[in-house]
């Protein structure tokens, strides 16, 4: 296992040293099956859960200049909004098909200009209503998809008591 996974723009790295188990290897597995499925960033696992993570960064130069285009990157936006919750779902065959099966986070680490506190969490109130969270209560098998999803920023994800043990850091300057 790495002990830090770079993010596609080579800005930020994941240090997961803490991890039980992390890997930032789906995108290139689904790639090699020639499957049609979209992949979570990356996947980390410590004693109680898995997370799956999306990480977007509008922030920095390199992403500007290479995939987000203009540095009015909206992740409100209803095709950006439906491949972030298309990812979770996706990602979710790929975390069993590895055989974990503990509690499973979708968290969404987002940077983008003129985003906020409030933003994110209008972002993260409006992904549980597409993803299963209904689905698992109106079913109540007791059989849970996912435990919790939650939207952060690079900050909010360092300071935070269980997904900064496993800190985001910039790899280099790029802005």
């Amino acid at each position: 296992m790495k002990n830090i996974l770079i993010d596609e723009n080579g800005d930020y790295g994941l240090e997961c040293t803490n991890a039980v188990w992390a890997s930032d290897q789906m995108h290139q597995d689904y790639h090699t099956a020639k499957v049609p499925l979209a992949d979570a960033d990356f996947l980390l696992e410590d004693e109680k859960f898995i997370m799956i993570v999306e990480y977007k960064n509008a922030n920095t130069r390199k992403a500007r200049d290479t995939g987000f285009k203009t540095p009015q990157f909206n992740p409100m936006d209803d095709k950006k909004f439906a491949s972030i919750v298309r990812k979770f779902y996706d990602s979710l065959h790929y975390v069993h098909l590895l055989g974990k099966y503990k509690p499973v986070r979708y968290i969404y680490v987002v940077e983008t200009p003129n985003g906020d506190e409030t933003m994110r969490k209008r972002l993260r109130d409006k992904m549980k209503t597409l993803l299963p969270f209904d689905l698992q209560e109106k079913l109540n098998t007791g059989i849970k998809l996912i435990n919790k999803v939650d939207v952060l920023s690079i900050e909010e994800w360092n300071m935070h008591d269980e997904y900064g043990k496993y800190p985001l850091i910039k790899i280099e300057e790029s802005d």
